[in-house]
């Protein structure tokens, strides 16, 4: 698109285009009627800009940002910004100016700069995977003034600096209007993390902070944790991805409990500690409005983490839980288990890399019975045995677990024909279903017993299914013409991915 729109550019096109920034004002709400929209979209554009009472008005809000000394330098301005945006492929709608990945120089970070004074109104800015914003960040936020109506605020990647993130905490007390604040993937700027937190202290309005891969480090919980108490309307925190965070939640972590609205907290691949966990079984169960908790990939967990997740029934608005690759064990793995069965409101489930649970999936499927939201379970590569997916099968059969939408039992490479037979003969009642992901590990591969005749026919039973991931199964030649007599009989669409030698779409016929 962006390509397409730059070629049209430089062949010369004639066609008369309006102008950056009215076409920014016409998509605002600064007007309360259409007819009014359609008058000042006129003013603006008529070259002697008749002195209306709107036209006035706009010709006053662009004033506000830079005085313009004559009609023709305010001309040539928004011909500029016009020129600038077409060049890139963008344009501002709705008060939202999204520059993501646009490959912006040094010289196009200057002409943002410049072309966010004429914008006022703007509410919504995206600057991210543009590497050049790093080191040239105040060229871009500069003319922000206090009052900013910014209430969106995305530098994801960037490579900002540290001096960047100093910046951006002396900017933030100028955006009292702020509701989202994403730094992701700026691994420099956790040393200026004191000006950024200090800044936090003036954004009362928060509601989604993302610092996701910021090179926090085990002080950083401490300086984030005296931001918190200002932060009464935060919804959504991610701190995931900075792995030297472990041990910094041990004595720091009394403020988080302070968020009493707090909807989602990701904490995954933080490299939690025995006393971080301790000291998070205070504080998490008292985040009563939690709906997401995302503690994947912290090993450490394996062990020292059994009052915590026994604590997770006090959260019952809680409805996505992923502990995937937290090295459970069999004394954790039960305490989960058990108090999933107070998770009313649990629609997504991934346990998937924890090896303990293969032979004891009972232990969960017990609880998960009563489950009536339960949409998503990811069980890859948990060492499931035969035994699992037959107790699995016999819940699915006695119409539990009726709502699920995905299943994923990748990786279990133990499971013999018999197991699968049980299961393809079962999970017709799973009407819901769209997706099924039974894939063997990269290593291996195996035929496909008489089992696939069975889902073969579970298959034509399921109105949504549409992706069944079957990566390194082999089906013999007998097996590749009774796929392709499903094709023939039966209108559907379903991939079967069969990994890079074997794939068979599909296609949904009317």
């Amino acid at each position: 698109m962006s390509q397409r729109r730059k070629k049209n550019s430089s062949d010369g096109e004639t066609k008369p285009r309006t102008s950056f920034v009215n076409k920014f004002f016409r998509s605002s709400k600064l007007r309360p009627t259409k007819a009014e929209s359609r008058q000042k979209s006129n003013d603006l554009e008529a070259a002697d800009f008749q002195p209306s009472d709107d036209a006035q008005k706009t010709e006053n809000i662009l004033d506000a940002a830079k005085p313009l000394p004559s009609e023709m330098e305010l001309g040539s301005r928004m011909e500029k910004n016009e020129q600038f945006l077409q060049k890139l492929g963008r344009k501002a709608v709705n008060k939202c100016l999204d520059l993501n990945n646009c490959g912006l120089t040094t010289t196009d970070v200057r002409e943002v700069g410049e072309a966010l004074e004429a914008i006022p109104e703007l509410e919504e800015l995206n600057l991210s995977w543009n590497s050049k914003v790093g080191g040239n960040l105040p060229l871009i936020l500069q003319k922000f003034q206090e009052g900013s109506k910014i209430q969106t605020l995305e530098l994801i990647d960037c490579d900002l600096t540290s001096e960047d993130g100093a910046f951006v905490g002396q900017l933030l007390p100028m955006m009292q209007n702020l509701e989202v604040l994403d730094l992701s993937i700026n691994r420099n700027i956790g040393d200026s993390l004191n000006s950024i937190a200090q800044g936090l202290k003036s954004t009362s309005n928060l509601k989604v902070l993302k610092l996701h891969s910021c090179g926090l480090s085990q002080k950083s919980v401490r300086i984030l944790d005296a931001a918190f108490r200002y932060l009464c309307e935060l919804r959504r925190l991610d701190l995931s991805c900075n792995k030297e965070l472990g041990g910094g939640f041990e004595d720091s972590s009394a403020q988080l409990a302070t968020l009493e609205h707090l909807e989602v907290l990701d904490l995954h691949q933080c490299s939690l500690t025995v006393d971080d966990v301790t000291s998070l079984t205070q504080v998490i169960p008292l985040l009563s409005s939690l709906q997401e908790l995302d503690l994947s990939a912290n090993k450490k967990m394996g062990g020292s983490s059994e009052n915590l997740l026994s604590r997770l029934r006090f959260l019952p608005a809680l409805k996505s839980l992923l502990i995937n690759n937290c090295a459970l064990q069999s004394e954790t793995f039960t305490a989960l288990a058990e108090a999933s069965a107070h998770l009313p409101a649990l629609e997504v489930f991934d346990l998937s890399w924890n090896k303990c649970i293969g032979g004891n999936l009972k232990l969960l499927l017990e609880t998960l019975k009563f489950s009536e939201s339960l949409q998503v379970l990811r069980l890859s590569s948990c060492s499931l045995v035969t035994e699992d997916v037959a107790v699995l099968a016999s819940l699915i059969q006695t119409g539990h677990l009726a709502k699920l939408q995905k299943l994923i039992l990748s990786y279990n490479d133990s499971i013999c024909d018999t197991g699968w037979a049980i299961f393809c003969q079962n999970m017709w009642f799973l009407k819901e279903l769209t997706e099924l992901d039974i894939s063997l590990r990269p290593s291996t591969s195996r035929d496909c017993g008489q089992w696939f005749r069975h889902l073969l026919c579970a298959v034509t039973t399921l109105p949504k299914i549409t992706e069944i991931g079957m990566k390194r199964w082999i089906l013999p030649a007998t097996q590749e013409e009774e796929l392709e007599r499903f094709h023939q009989d039966h209108r559907c669409s379903i991939h079967f991915d069969l990994g890079e030698f074997q794939e068979a779409d599909f296609p949904r016929l009317n």
